[in-house]
């Protein structure tokens, strides 16, 4: 279990994940080793996953971010296993779900173009053989960034 301490130390990693021992310290009122203790002790039983640069994705290029549902024709754990190797070869789609309801699949997905999301719905999901329908919705503007876990 994690403590009023740890979460502070957590909602302060997630809006800068570069603070040093010292910084966090700092923050927690901790001496750096107690802070750098903790974040480790968070590290190995896996709260904290792993730390990331965040991109700007239409300075890289990729102008286009959509989201596609996917609906499977036959569900069994072959058609679930052989979709799920096909959208972790695929780059462009950065997050998948499985979902209850119409849709057995929700993707993210970012494109450089609406050429390149038609060629990945037409030419890459729709041909698979377990895969009945494909509909996209394109990001239009996104007025809140993907934000930190709730504390």
């Amino acid at each position: 279990m994690i403590d009023e301490t740890d979460k502070r130390l957590l909602s302060a990693l997630q809006t800068d994940a570069h603070l040093t021992a010292q910084d966090l310290g700092d923050r927690l009122n901790l001496s750096a080793s107690q802070a750098g203790r903790r974040r480790q002790k968070l590290e190995e039983t896996g709260i904290i996953r792993g730390y990331r640069a965040r991109l700007d994705p239409e300075r890289l290029g990729l102008a286009i971010q959509a989201f596609v549902q996917v609906q499977l024709g036959t569900h069994g754990p072959e058609q679930s296993r052989e979709f799920a190797r096909l959208v972790s070869t695929r780059p462009e789609i950065v997050s998948a779900w499985t979902l209850t309801g119409e849709a057995d699949y929700l993707l993210r997905v970012y494109c450089a173009d609406l050429r390149a999301l038609h060629r990945l719905i037409h030419e890459v999901l729709l041909p698979h053989r377990a895969v009945t329908r494909v509909q996209s919705q394109i990001v239009m503007d996104q007025f809140k960034e993907d934000a930190p876990l709730p504390m």
